[in-house]
C-alpha cells in the first residue's frame, strides 16, 4: 500500500471515449487520482460532479484529475453523458491498479462482507511521488480540500 513520498505505481488504463492514459506520461504536472466504488451511485455521482465543476481550478493549479473505478469504459461513457462530467474516467476492470494503491479492500455492509473499492484520493507530485493520501473519503468538502492541497495550502 503506497504512502506519501513513495513513487506512485505506474499504470496504463483504458479511458472513457476510447484511448488510454499512462500515469508516467503525466510527469511534470501534478495528478489527482480519485478511486470511487461505482458509476451512478449517489456518493460517486456527487464526487465526480464536484471534481468536474472544479476541473478548471485544478488545471490552473497545474493538476490533472483522473477518476478510477472497476466500471467498464461503456459504463463510464453513459455516466459522463448523464451527468455532463468533464474529468476522464479510467476503467480498472481487473482491479490491478486498485490493488496496487491498496484501495481494493474487504467491506462490511449490513453484516455482509464483500470486496470493493474504498473511496480514496491520491495527490501525485510532478516527479511521480505520492504527496498526499486521503482514505475513507467523505464526499462533502473533499474536492475543495484536495484543491487546497494541490495549490500548496
Amino acid at each position: 500500500m503506497p504512502d506519501t513520498s513513495d513513487t506512485a505505481p505506474d499504470f496504463t488504463l483504458p479511458r472513457d471515449g476510447g484511448g488510454e492514459v499512462t500515469l508516467s506520461e503525466l510527469r511534470g504536472g501534478k495528478v489527482v487520482l480519485f478511486f470511487y466504488p461505482r458509476d451512478d451511485t449517489p456518493g460517486c455521482t456527487k464526487e465526480s460532479i464536484a471534481f468536474s465543476e472544479h476541473k478548471d481550478a485544478f488545471a490552473q493549479a497545474g493538476a490533472t484529475v483522473l477518476g478510477i473505478s472497476r466500471d467498464t469504459v461503456a459504463k463510464h461513457d453513459k455516466f459522463i453523458a448523464k451527468h455532463d462530467l468533464t474529468v476522464p474516467l479510467l476503467s480498472d476492470a481487473d482491479s490491478t491498479v486498485c490493488e496496487d494503491y491498496g484501495v481494493w479492500v474487504e467491506k462490511n455492509m449490513y453484516g455482509k462482507t464483500s470486496m470493493g473499492i474504498e473511496r480514496s484520493t491520491f495527490l501525485i507530485d510532478e516527479n511521480g511521488k505520492i504527496a498526499r493520501v486521503w482514505r475513507k473519503v467523505k464526499v462533502p468538502g473533499h474536492v475543495e480540500e484536495v484543491l487546497e492541497a494541490v495549490k500548496g495550502g
